[in-house]
C-alpha cells in the first residue's frame, strides 16, 4: 500500500504520516522542508523573500527528492503529502500573490508579466505531478482544515491561501480518480478511522503509536532557514 496522507498547512500531516508509521508498520516517506531546502537553495532568504523563479527551483527540489525517497520504498509506504502538494501550492500563488501573507490585498492581485509566465509553468509543471500521483499512490487520507493556521514566522500564506489549498487538492484528486478519504477528528479518531478504512493490521496500540510519533515530532528542528549554516546538497 502507497498512503499519501494529504491537507494543507497546518491540519496535522507530519504528525498524522509518523503516527500513522508506527501504527501500521508502513515506512514513513517525506522530502526536506523548506527550512532545509532553502539554505541549500537560496542561502540567507526566508521562505517570504524568494522570486517566483526561486519558487519553482524549490518545488523541483522537493519533488525529485520526494520521488526518490518513494523508489527505495518498493514495498509501500506511508506518504507526508505528495506530489500534488507543492504543486498546488504553487498554483494557488497564482491567485493571492507569491508570498500571500496577512498584509497582501488578496482581493486585488495584479497580473503581471511574471505571474502570467509564472501560472504557464505552474500549469505544465502540473503534468508530471499529476503523472506522478495516479502512478505512484493507490489511495490518499485528507484532512480537512479544522485548526487555526500555525503562525510559524516561516511561511507567508493565510486562511484564504489555505482554502483555496484545501480545495484544490480535493479537486484534483477527483479528477484524477483516485480514492480519497476524508478524515478528521482528534488524532486518535483519525487513526482509527484509517485503520478501519484500509483494514490494517495494527502493530501496537494506538496511544503508543501516538507516543513515538509526538518523541519523532519533538526532534525536527525548526530553526529558521536564516539561522542555519548552509549545508551541501544531497
Amino acid at each position: 500500500m502507497n498512503l499519501a496522507i494529504s491537507g494543507t498547512y497546518s491540519v496535522g500531516k507530519t504528525l498524522t504520516t509518523m503516527a500513522v508509521s508506527h501504527l501500521t508498520g508502513l515506512p514513513r516517506s517525506a522530502a526536506k522542508t523548506m527550512r532545509e531546502l532553502l539554505p541549500i537553495s537560496v542561502p540567507g532568504k526566508t521562505l517570504e523573500e524568494c522570486t517566483a523563479s526561486e519558487i519553482i527551483m524549490l518545488i523541483m527540489r522537493r519533488n525529485q527528492e520526494r520521488a526518490v525517497n518513494e523508489s527505495h520504498l518498493p514495498r509501500g509506504f506511508v506518504s507526508d503529502g505528495s506530489s500534488l502538494h507543492e504543486w498546488c501550492y504553487g498554483t494557488v500563488r497564482v491567485l493571492v500573490g507569491i508570498n500571500p501573507n496577512d498584509s497582501v490585498n488578496l482581493e486585488n492581485i495584479e497580473m503581471t508579466d511574471d505571474i502570467r509566465f509564472f501560472s504557464q509553468v505552474m500549469d505544465q509543471m502540473g503534468v508530471p505531478a499529476k503523472q506522478h500521483a495516479k502512478a505512484s499512490y493507490n489511495s490518499f487520507v485528507h484532512l480537512p482544515i479544522e485548526f487555526p493556521l500555525v503562525e510559524d514566522g516561516h511561511r507567508p500564506v493565510n486562511e484564504r491561501f489555505r482554502s483555496l489549498a484545501d480545495e484544490m487538492l480535493l479537486k484534483v484528486l477527483d479528477e484524477l480518480q483516485i480514492p480519497v478519504h476524508i478524515v478528521g477528528g482528534t488524532i486518535p479518531e483519525r487513526l482509527q478511522k484509517i485503520m478501519d478504512i484500509y483494514d490494517f493490521t495494527p502493530q501496537m496500540s494506538i496511544d503508543e503509536a501516538i507516543t513515538r510519533a509526538q518523541e519523532d515530532y519533538a526532534k525536527i528542528d525548526t530553526t529558521s532557514e536564516t539561522d542555519r549554516a548552509p549545508v551541501a546538497a544531497a
